[in-house]
């Protein structure tokens, strides 16, 4: 079988009104050709990503019974074996992963083509896909999201949840459009800026007795968005913790500032979500580790800092690279970058005009007022961890 490089335009009529619909071509083994639709090319990675036909079918909303007659009838047109059944799921062949690196170029181009298209409704309309990850996206996106809605509101965002190198590897086959990434990048080599700096620190409640042992921290000027008090490690060994399970980030990391400091701590829940652990601590039933983005979703919780205890990640955003940036991507993007950064009023300086080369009266903290021109101040230099 071999798979062209070609997306084709495919006219139809229907009761007299003419469709259109964009498919992928296939050349069978036979001399046959076998056209497959951005439809089809989803199910293909649906299958793929979630290892099951079954998983697969409830994430498309579809009976598991038609999914497995699409993948049945799809690998007779091919006359291959895309998938290998097996009682815990379904693994790709050799010519299956050649298939779902197909469908994932194809559906970057379709992405490409229709994020073109629909520039020339200048944001009235159209979408853009954002990744991010869960934790993160849960205490970030939302504020993002509302202002983002607030100006075009006929744009809609799909929000894609993965961890950080699974998002570099999204946005390097053009599957997204943009993502929150944890920085250094461990794939792409340019065009990610930095967004904000995310610190492991300790979340718990006003009333706790840790709060004693808390200490103010002076805010510099670069550093607005950090936490504003800071609390020693070995003030907190008498008190009880609350721990994520291991196979999370925060799991891994609070473990390893424990044994760094040879720390046993009071711990009777130790596998418990991110999300479960930091409710917990908000509610003053033990001390338990978080980023401090979470402050969005506890603005009544205490946060204290580690200091050089702590461990601190910086994150990224990045466009797709290498390849068309829609308007809608981009100016997903600059909110992103103004809200979560808090350098400037973001809601003054969006309107469709940006896009027409108009000047945009005033500028402030080194955003200028013609958008082909923006400039940023440099990031501190920070000790990155990596998760």
């Amino acid at each position: 079988m071999i798979f062209s490089d070609a997306l084709i335009l495919f006219q139809t009529h229907y009761h007299g009104n003419i469709k259109y619909n964009i498919r992928a071509i296939i050349k069978t083994d036979n001399g046959g050709l076998f056209l497959m639709g951005v439809q089809d090319l989803n199910y293909l990675i649906a299958v793929y990503e979630e290892g099951s036909i079954s998983k697969a079918a409830d994430r498309l909303f579809m009976a598991q019974s038609s999914l497995s007659q699409f993948l049945s009838t799809l690998e007779h047109e091919l006359n291959t074996k895309l998938f290998i059944r097996t009682s815990r799921g379904v693994r790709p062949t050799e010519s299956g992963r050649i298939a779902i690196e197909y469908a994932y170029k194809r559906l970057s181009d379709y992405h490409k083509l229709r994020d073109e298209i629909q520039d020339t409704e200048n944001l009235k309309t159209g979408r853009v896909i954002m990744g991010v990850s869960t934790f993160r996206g849960t205490f970030l996106m939302p504020p993002v999201l509302r202002e983002f809605k607030k100006l075009y509101p006929n744009v809609h965002v799909i929000i894609i949840e993965e961890n950080s190198l699974m998002l570099e590897q999204m946005l390097q086959n053009g599957y997204i459009d943009l993502a929150i990434i944890v920085l250094p990048a461990e794939i792409l080599k340019a065009d990610v800026e930095s967004l904000m700096r995310d610190e492991i620190c300790i979340i718990t409640n006003a009333e706790h007795p840790v709060m004693k042992f808390a200490k103010p921290v002076k805010l510099s000027k670069h550093n607005k968005n950090s936490i504003s008090k800071y609390v020693n490690l070995l003030d907190t060994v008498n008190f009880e913790y609350v721990l994520s399970d291991y196979d999370t980030i925060l799991g891994r990391e609070s473990r390893k500032i424990f044994k760094e400091h040879n720390i046993i701590p009071k711990v009777y829940n130790d596998k418990l979500s991110a999300f479960f652990a930091a409710s917990m601590g908000a509610a003053g039933l033990g001390l338990a580790f978080t980023y401090s983005c979470a402050r969005y979703a506890y603005p009544e919780a205490e946060f204290l800092s580690l200091g050089h205890d702590g461990k601190i990640l910086e994150l990224g955003v990045s466009l797709a690279p290498g390849r068309y940036h829609s308007k809608a991507s981009i100016v997903l993007k600059e909110i992103l970058l103004n809200v979560l950064s808090g350098r400037f009023n973001y809601s003054f300086i969006y309107s469709n005009s940006i896009f027409s080369g108009a000047a945009i009266p005033g500028s402030f903290d080194g955003v200028s007022s013609n958008f082909s021109n923006v400039t940023r101040a440099s990031p501190i230099p920070l000790k990155i961890s990596t998760p």
